[in-house]
């Protein structure tokens, strides 16, 4: 196990280019400077050890002595112990929609982005609990298994997108079911799924999937993104917009939040259910709301311990620039001898 202690260092990244458009830009004034001065046939024989191939090696040394001062910086943390820990909290589980109908733009950026944004800020507002994450369209798939690790629950999420599934729909009551699997035994009183959709539900049935879900103590939060008027559902290429999803009788299909379900969904099971427009105030409800809950007690097993490895990164860069200072423009003997650069004619 590793973190990254200062990742804005990474930004230092940038400057690697411009110091080889730098040294690019010098070599080719150097040229024409000496072309103006002498012929090469006049140049080789004035600085007979000149090495042509020794510049651009230093240059890529002082580049590769760069990218690791930049991971100096940045100081990766190493995990070295493991050991067993007692935290409080409420398994948290969040099924997300990732239908086509969420790419809608009633809502900004869309509705899936948006729906993501919510879950990062709720995750930054969260203790010692757990969280797994769910997706789901025509059918649902798991997607992180329950949790305590929250960065790998912002990786997973960032990752999901409506190309995920292939069968469309809204399967909100496969959903349902399926977070029932997330829950460990005898937690009854700190079970929680946030339900996250525009409330379209393609399959039904999700009245018999809410009784199973109140009957095992699952309490379901639904927020709903979108909004009652609704919009079109763009099709993108590369960031472009190229059409507007179609109907068979060549109509744009407009898809429109249902909060009727949602609400139903969420009144059955104990929770409640949030409008998803204003990210802020979505927080600040679900966090009042697990407050409310009893948190269970259990164990974990993580890292640490955790140690630098920031002197790896700038012994090899000093080592590259200490070998940078001493390594001269001349052409070295033996590799003269091989002639393997064909400096040579």
């Amino acid at each position: 196990m590793y973190q990254l202690e200062e990742t804005y260092y990474f930004y230092f990244l940038a400057v690697i280019p411009l110091v080889l458009l730098f040294y690019l830009g010098a070599h080719n004034w150097k040229i024409r400077t000496q072309k103006r001065f002498a012929q090469k046939e006049a140049l080789s024989r004035l600085s007979p050890l000149k090495s042509t191939f020794k510049p651009f090696l230093k240059i890529i040394l002082v580049s590769i002595a760069l990218v690791f001062l930049v991971g100096a910086l940045v100081n990766p943390r190493m995990g070295t112990r493991m050991e067993e820990i007692k935290r409080e909290g409420v398994d948290v589980v969040f099924a997300i929609d990732v239908s086509r109908s969420m790419l809608a733009e009633d809502i900004a950026p869309n509705r899936l982005e948006k729906s993501k944004q919510i879950v990062n800020q709720i995750l930054n507002r969260l203790g010692g609990d757990r969280v797994g994450i769910i997706g789901y369209a025509g059918s649902a798939f798991p997607q992180l298994p329950i949790t305590t690790d929250y960065n790998a629950a912002r990786m997973f999420l960032s990752a999901m997108n409506t190309e995920m599934v292939s069968s469309q729909g809204t399967a909100i009551s496969e959903a349902i079911q399926l977070s029932k699997s997330y829950f460990t035994e005898g937690n009854e009183t700190s079970r929680v799924l946030i339900l996250i959709s525009d409330g379209e539900d393609h399959q039904g049935n999700v009245e018999a999937y809410t009784a199973e879900a109140d009957e095992a103590a699952i309490k379901i939060i639904s927020i709903g993104v979108g909004t009652s008027a609704g919009g079109p559902i763009p099709i993108k290429r590369n960031g472009v917009l190229q059409e507007y999803l179609r109907d068979r009788n060549g109509e744009r299909v407009i898809t429109r939040m249902e909060e009727a379900i949602l609400r139903q969904i969420s009144s059955e099971t104990g929770g409640i259910f949030l409008y998803g427009d204003i990210t802020s105030q979505v927080v600040d409800e679900v966090n009042k709301f697990l407050n409310t809950l009893d948190k269970e007690e259990f164990e974990t097993t993580q890292f640490a311990e955790f140690k630098n490895q920031y002197q790896w990164f700038l012994g090899v860069a000093l080592l590259l620039l200490f070998l940078d200072i001493f390594l001269l423009e001349r052409k070295t003997f033996w590799l003269d001898k091989l002639n393997l650069f064909n400096e040579k004619k």
